[in-house]
Order: structure tokens, then sequence, then C-alpha cells
């Protein structure tokens, strides 16, 4: 009788299981030179916090919160500020993002680090991010720019293309893309006749394009932002006649270049994280007509989001230093798939102590190091508009 007393002393007192307002950073550049996609990526990490928010099953009922931050894409020391914002004035218990590689890093190794806080990039893609020291804090859902430059060069390859010429925006994600293109090209026979950086923000780009024309190439790859310096080299080059056909990375697959340029590059190609896995058309069904789901990062940010949530349940906490754990594993197999639109289904199979294997929009699959193994939407520009052409 004594030891059933204490036991039901114990019960009584033992602290009940709380659901709480877990906060979340969304940690985009909503200024800066992706300040376009960042409308969509934005609002697609805000629908997963959405749909598990109203599922009332995440942790025993709690409900998430998104407080955005501003990475800016190009200031380290504006992105590590607005970081320290989000985690020690909100209280964030993971971080959706950085956007942009270079200040990324900064984030992750000046904030990230120190106060033990997840990160899962939507949109990071250096290849130098792969062997960041990262305390296992750091993940990101789409590709590394190593895979992005290898795709590039096949393209083109295939297209019969044996000459460009290169320019990159000075930075971390143009660097790596840069060398990755010009290797994996090269490797496969082809010529870059010169590789050139250039600087965002200028008024005039016809000396970089002067000397991007007088090395010759059959096509023009702009390495660059949409909304900055590699707008700028299209222009110049479009109006002196130095380059009608461009090639476009992912930073230049935005709406804001065909707003710009119309049918002027109609023939260009390009490449951009994406899949045609059933993920994806879900996903476009959970968007509807909210925003614009095939628009570049936006699938790769609900993923992002929804994967810190799912391990917070498989956890059974919100604490990052407990959760991190769990990201890899309810990212991969073996587990029943979950899909966009299904997050509840997969908080419910965590609670009850079954495995997952989230799939999501972009058919996450981790890979050493917390990144995607990565698909890719190849494009073209017919009709002054970005049309699908296939995946690789």
């Amino acid at each position: 009788m004594k030891k059933l007393l204490l036991a039901s002393a114990a019960t009584m007192l033992a602290p009940a299981a709380m659901a709480e307002d877990i906060k979340l950073g969304v940690l985009l550049g909503f200024t800066g030179p992706i300040e376009s996609m960042a409308v969509n990526m934005g609002a697609g990490a805000e629908l997963a916090i959405q749909e598990v928010s109203e599922s009332g099953a995440l942790l025993d009922g709690s409900t998430v919160t998104p407080v955005r931050g501003d990475s800016t894409c190009i200031d380290a020391a504006a992105a590590t500020a607005a970081a320290e914002r989000l985690i020690t004035s909100d209280g964030v218990k993971g971080i959706v993002g950085a956007a942009c590689s270079g200040v990324t890093g900064a984030v992750l190794q000046n904030v990230a680090r120190p106060n033990g806080m997840v990160m899962i990039s939507p949109s990071a893609t250096s290849p130098a991010l792969s062997t960041a020291e990262d305390d296992g804090l750091f993940f990101r859902t789409p590709p590394s720019d190593a895979r992005q430059g290898v795709v590039m060069a096949e393209i083109l390859n295939e297209k019969g293309v044996g000459e460009v010429a290169l320019t990159y925006t000075n930075n971390d994600y143009g660097k790596g893309l840069a060398d990755s293109f010009q290797a994996a090209f090269e490797g496969l026979g082809g010529t870059v006749t010169i590789v050139a950086a250039h600087e965002d923000d200028k008024a005039d780009y016809s000396a970089e394009v002067g000397a991007l024309a007088s090395a010759g190439g059959e096509v023009l790859v702009v390495a660059g932002y949409a909304d900055r310096g590699g707008a700028g080299i299209v222009r110049a080059s479009i109006d002196t006649g130095a380059f009608e056909t461009f090639h476009f990375p992912d930073g230049m697959v935005s709406d804001a270049t065909v707003e710009k340029f119309g049918s002027e590059v109609d023939g260009s190609a390009g490449q951009l994280p994406g899949s045609d896995s059933p993920g994806a058309e879900k996903f476009a069904e959970v968007v509807g007509d909210a925003f614009d789901p095939t628009s570049i990062f936006a699938g790769e940010s609900y993923d992002a989001a929804a994967l810190i949530m799912l391990a917070m349940q498989a956890a059974g906490s919100s604490d990052p230093k407990v959760y991190k754990d769990k990201v890899m594993d309810v990212a991969n197999g073996p587990g029943e798939p979950i899909l966009p639109g299904e997050l509840a289904k997969g908080l419910e199979i965590l609670a009850g102590g079954g495995e997952i294997d989230y799939v999501g929009a972009t058919a996450v699959e981790f890979i050493g190091g917390g990144e995607s193994a990565g698909n890719f939407r190849e494009v073209v520009v017919q009709d002054g508009k970005f049309e699908t052409v296939g995946y690789r």
C-alpha cells in the first residue's frame, strides 16, 4: 500500500505534457538579389507551418508561428544580426534558411553553432557548405552546385554547344557554380573561352560584356541573379549585340528574368532544382492558386519547414539540440511515404512510434552532410516564358 501511495503521489507531481506555441524562423532574402524569388519561398515555408499548426497533431497540440527575418542574401552582418534576433528576441526553435550561400555560412558559424540551432536552407547551394563544420545542425533541401554544374554542362553538350563564355556573380554561390561547371564542361570536351566575375548593382556592364564578347562563345552562361548583376549583364549583351543566346542557372530562372526580357531571350535555356515526382504534383494541388508552386525553391522551402517540425515530433521535443538527430531519420526511409498535404498523417505516425519517409514536394532524400541528392528541372525560354522541357 505504501508503494502504491508513493507511486500515485509521484504521478500527481509529475508535470503533464504541455502544448506550446513554437516559433519557427523563416530567414530568407526578402530584400536583395533574390527578393523576387523569396516571395514564394516564404509562402512555401509558411504553408507547411500553417498545415502543421492547424492539424493540432504536433507535440500534444502545439501550435507553430512563423517569424520572418531578412538574410538580404549579400550582407553577412545583417544576416547574422537577423538570425541573432530570431533566437534571442523571438525565441525560435529552428530556422528555415538562410538564403544564399555566403550569408548562410556566416549564420551557421556565428549564430547557429554557438546557440545549438537547427538550420535547414532551401536555397544555399555552394559546394563549400558540404564540408562546413556544423555540429549536426545544418541541412539543405536543394542539391549542391557541384551537381548543378554537371547538369548544366550535360545540357549544353547535348545541345551541341562547344564553346561558351562564362560570367558569375562574385560571391560563394557564383564562384562555386562557375568552378563546377567549367570542370564538367571541359571534361566533356567543351571550351570555356573566358571566366569572368561581375559585381552586383553596377550602373553599367558594358566593360564586362565587352571582355566576354571579345573572348567569344556560342552561348553566354550567366551564373548571377535575376534581380541584380545577372540581369545587367544580359541587358548589356542584348543592347550591344554581344550575345543573343544565354544559359541560366537557378539564380536567373526567375519571373524577374522573363518580366525584364521576355522574348528577347527566346531560345535560351537553363535549369533549377525540381522534380516530376508525385510530391511535386501533390504540392501544386495543396498550393492551389495561393502562389506559383513551380517557382524556384518554393517546394524546397515547404520541405525545409516540414522536416523541422517532423523531426520535433520524432524526438518528442522542440529543442533543436534534441531533434537535430531526427532530421535524417524522418527525411529518409524506411517508413511510410509522406507527401505535401499529409503532414498531419506523418505527425500521427511518429506520435504512435512509427516511421516515416518524408518525400515532400521535392523528392527529399538526404545524403552525407545533410543535403539533398537532388533533381533538376530543365527549362527553355519560349514566347517570353520559361517552359519545362525535362527533368534530370
